[in-house]
């Protein structure tokens, strides 16, 4: 593959990261802008997210389908365009003083559409990079993804905290939200205009020369890879509830339990998501010296023991705060990591796509799109601090037996 579409590929995956979580990071100036008042915006806020996530799947098939017929190139340049009018237009909606309840369902509505994207944008990343890298370097090219969609991660909380610190309450809610969108979009853009120049994946290439690309995708994963589709459902269900409220919940539960301010709280996200960006190759690098399956079951093991006590101990406002959410960050960044090569070496390259979208896609839709909500209403209602890191937990416990049986994905030379 030529590097320059290489580069272009993994790089791209921060704005669509910086698009995306935004929402999360901006959730407490989001409630104030579309919701009414009346001490449930947050609780509408998080939950129009997790309406919107359950369009991810939808995306990922639709675009998925696209990929595999007619090359990955192709999916890339449409979810890319898709997410730019998305990121525009939320910019320029009408605020809940300006249209009242509708401006809450406009914000939701092209959530939809974002999500709807989003679906399609990671998983075609992944299987760009993991069918362009070396065999023996996939975990570290395709763990690329997960940094520089954290990368995207920092922006966004960056761009949030900045955002809250630079402007009045006032100006903020009238029109000073709107410039992280305008960023946003205007990033979406020029990606869009460098993706034009990707080139296709030998892979596909492949395919087409040997006349194996599959007619109907979805129904030739689904006919000889089911085991193959569960599997990367165990592993995305981790790496989403650990990425989803392990970091991304983190600043609306500390302003949830009134251990800091909203303008503290992003600012430990903007170190978080350093964390995963340091983390992230390291781990991929692992995973191609000792194989997927050791580092999955290692992370594992310590998402069972370890949430619970972190988040209960964030409450207290001090080291506690700072180390449990960089830990937290630190085992969502491994995740991913791991999880992003292991679920693409799952399938074959034909119908790739639509296998990480039946798999991989949709457990993120249940995982990480309604857990930040599960877990906002189980802290308010329950007043445990520790809910979250339990849910977590408990995913873990239920996919370990999966990481235990599942096969070697990395070449044998690399976990000899």
């Amino acid at each position: 593959m030529p590097r320059r579409s290489m580069v272009i590929a993994a790089l791209s995956t921060m704005v669509e990261w910086y698009d995306f979580t935004l929402y999360l990071y901006f959730a407490t100036v989001l409630a104030r802008v579309f919701f009414a008042a009346d001490g449930h915006s947050m609780t509408q806020t998080l939950g129009g997210f997790a309406i919107a996530y359950l369009l991810r799947p939808i995306g990922a098939l639709v675009f998925g389908h696209l990929g595999d017929r007619f090359g990955r190139r192709v999916a890339m340049l449409g979810s890319m365009a898709l997410m730019t009018a998305a990121m525009l237009a939320t910019a320029v909606l009408p605020t809940y003083a300006q249209a009242g309840p509708v401006a809450g369902v406009l914000l939701v509505l092209l959530r939809c559409v974002m999500s709807f994207s989003v679906g399609g944008e990671y998983t075609g990343v992944v299987a760009y990079l993991l069918e362009g890298a070396h065999a023996h370097r996939r975990g570290l090219v395709a763990s690329c993804a997960s940094a520089s969609s954290e990368i995207g991660a920092l922006l966004a909380a960056g761009a949030a905290a900045l955002t809250v610190w630079a402007l009045p309450p006032d100006a903020l809610v009238v029109w000073g939200w709107r410039i992280p969108f305008l960023f946003g979009g205007a990033l979406a853009g020029c990606v869009l205009i460098a993706r034009a120049a990707l080139a296709e994946t030998p892979e596909f290439h492949a395919q087409q020369r040997s006349g194996t690309v599959p007619d109907r995708p979805i129904r030739h994963i689904l006919s000889g890879h089911r085991a193959a589709i569960a599997r990367g459902f165990a592993i995305s269900a981790l790496g989403s509830i650990t990425y989803y409220v392990g970091i991304t919940y983190v600043p609306a539960f500390l302003d949830a339990t009134g251990t800091m301010p909203e303008t503290q709280a992003l600012s430990i996200s903007t170190l978080a998501a350093l964390t995963v960006i340091l983390v992230t190759p390291l781990t991929g690098m692992l995973s191609d010296r000792i194989g997927r399956r050791p580092v999955l079951v290692a992370l594992a093991l310590v998402a069972i023991v370890v949430p619970s006590a972190l988040f209960a101990g964030m409450t207290a406002n001090g080291l506690a705060t700072w180390t449990g959410a960089l830990v937290m960050a630190a085992l969502g960044g491994a995740v991913s990591a791991v999880g992003a090569v292991t679920t693409a070496e799952l399938f074959p390259g034909e119908g790739r796509l639509s296998g990480l979208a039946l798999g991989a896609t949709s457990a993120t839709a249940i995982f990480g799109g309604l857990t930040p909500v599960i877990a906002h209403l189980l802290v308010t209602g329950t007043g445990w601090a520790g809910a979250p890191g339990a849910m977590i937990s408990a995913v873990a416990l239920c996919v370990i037996a999966v990481f235990v049986r599942m096969p070697e994905t990395a070449p044998l030379r690399q976990t000899r």
